[in-house]
């Protein structure tokens, strides 16, 4: 039989075979292997499948046989059910740019074969997701790592959008520059945590904020700083990310509060008896509008007691919201 000049990589297109074309429910015949390769335009005999399959068997390729109906790889570097959840996770991801997020499960798709693929592509549609505007996301998190890996700072520009949907950047537009220490997901966002050396403290910024992101030569400042950082603290204390005057802030919640306290704030609050009904913690956090917003959704099963000025700032607060409704 003539050799074809793609038969040096017969065994390559038969491994393809498998990957794209098979899994448990349509395994592929010999004849049907032979077939296929014929469309490549490989030539081959059965007796070859049969020892091509033993050596992709060598190689610890999973090729499995169901007996009357054929051959199929089984075991893969993912399954479908973990396949699943990546592309839940990507659709799901406020910070991907909807057009990227179709991208990745294009690629996501290639880890299967195309009949499971289907089943990654009813997976797809999240009704009423919001997606980030910005395409230039992706890239910036990659930009970060990088940057974070070199030991080197960045720059960029912060913004935020108009009604027309425009960039208006803040501080007209100046160049931001700081050094990266790591990103944080919370609220659906990313968010880089970084050593601003203006301020000489730790700052947050929303990435998908963030455009002309570039690696900067100068290596990154203050180490030291972000080494006595606690990250998990600074996540609880900031509600929704907002920054605000930081405070320890007496509360007197009901009994009933109990779960969604220690949920917010760990289990390690202490919470004191305050009569059959109610109990009293202090929390370490940043005084904002998110805070507040946070409290109004809990109804009237928290109060605060203290400091006066956080108690004068919600009273603040309700008078300028309730002026709207007036």
């Amino acid at each position: 039989m003539p050799r074809s000049a793609n038969q040096k990589t017969k065994l390559l297109h038969l491994l393809q075979i498998f990957f794209y074309d098979s899994d448990e429910d349509h395994p592929l015949t010999v004849p049907a292997l032979v077939e296929k390769l014929e469309e490549k335009g490989i030539s081959a005999e059965r007796k070859s499948i049969y020892n091509d399959i033993e050596t992709l068997q060598q190689m610890d390729f999973d090729i499995q046989l169901r007996r009357g109906k054929g051959y199929f790889l089984g075991e893969r570097i993912f399954q479908l059910a973990e396949l699943k959840l990546l592309v839940d996770a990507v659709q799901s991801s406020k910070f991907i740019p909807a057009r990227k997020s179709s991208q990745l499960i294009e690629k996501l798709e290639q880890l299967t074969s195309r009949h499971l693929a289907q089943g990654l592509q009813r997976q797809v549609f999240v009704a009423g997701r919001v997606k980030t505007m910005n395409d230039r996301v992706y890239y910036n998190i990659d930009t970060i790592h990088q940057a974070i890996s070199h030991n080197r700072q960045i720059t960029f520009q912060y913004f935020k959008y108009d009604r027309e949907r425009n960039k208006a950047f803040r501080h007209g537009g100046r160049i931001y520059q700081v050094s990266p220490f790591t990103l944080l997901r919370s609220d659906e966002n990313y968010y880089l945590i970084a050593y601003d050396a203006l301020s000489e403290e730790i700052r947050h910024y929303r990435v998908d904020k963030m455009t002309q992101v570039t690696c900067d030569r100068r290596r990154r400042s203050g180490i030291e700083a972000y080494q006595s950082f606690d990250l998990g603290e600074y996540t609880r204390i900031h509600f929704g990310m907002f920054r605000g005057r930081e405070a320890d802030v007496l509360l007197r919640c009901e009994n009933r509060m109990a779960d969604i306290l220690i949920d917010r704030f760990g289990d390690q609050i202490s919470m004191a008896p305050d009569g059959a009904d109610h109990f009293t913690c202090t929390v370490r956090l940043a005084v904002s509008t998110q805070f507040f917003g946070w409290l109004f959704g809990l109804g009237d099963g928290i109060r605060i007691v203290g400091p006066d000025w956080v108690v004068e700032e919600l009273r603040e607060q309700m008078k300028r919201i309730g002026g709207l409704y007036e």
